[in-house]
């Protein structure tokens, strides 16, 4: 892991070249067999409910990169929002967005809110996701000295829950590559696919 297509290619006695086709048809394949939101929706229709959040991929940012930046980070990245079963084990990852797409918007643009509501299927989600609507439960909004001691407590079990979705995110950033993506910004939705179909292939084992 981490080595570059020169590496490679030295290794295994084969041109730059073919050592970079050889990889983007290894990633491009594995990408492939990655669930779409149709299979994760059916999937999640089994489970009591669903866990949604998003998470920003840094990248390397060049001069073309201009939507990228994430304003709430600071920095330049790819918005990849993420379904979990309640155990916070993936069920499914997104096509990359430029880090300035907020979180509600990348749900809408994907469509998992309304996949989710045509499903009945339940959905718990941060306050990123406000006005998302359907089955999508967000946290009461507001100050937390402003809430009833109700609200309070409501909030206070919405994030029991949501707390596991953050294991769905740690097992994407424990893949190298994805924490600090140095390519171009095409092929990084076929990488988040393709280490969602390894990540499942092995789970299966």
């Amino acid at each position: 892991m981490g080595h570059t297509y020169a590496q490679l290619a030295a290794g295994f006695g084969v041109g730059t070249t073919t050592a970079y086709r050889y990889v983007t048809e290894a990633v491009d394949l594995a990408a492939a067999l990655a669930p779409t939101l149709a299979e994760a929706v059916r999937t999640a229709y089994t489970k009591a409910f669903v866990l949604l959040d998003g998470t920003l991929l840094p990248i390397d940012h060049i001069a073309a990169d201009q939507p990228f930046p994430s304003g709430k980070h600071k920095r330049h990245a790819m918005n990849v929002q993420v379904l979990t079963d309640p155990f916070g084990r993936l069920l499914w990852a997104s096509p990359a967005l430029p880090g300035a797409v907020h979180d509600i918007r990348a749900a809408r643009e994907h469509g998992i809110v309304d996949a989710l509501a045509q499903a009945d299927v339940t959905c718990w989600a941060d306050k990123g996701y406000r006005g998302a609507g359907g089955t999508v439960r967000i946290p009461y909004w507001g100050r937390w000295d402003t809430l009833s001691p109700g609200q309070k407590a409501v909030n206070r079990s919405h994030a029991k829950i949501r707390a596991l979705v953050e294991q769905a995110m740690a097992t994407l950033k424990n893949w190298r590559l994805l924490r600090k993506l140095r390519c171009s910004t095409t092929p990084i939705t076929a990488l988040v696919k393709a280490v969602l179909t390894l990540h499942l292939a092995s789970s299966e084992q």
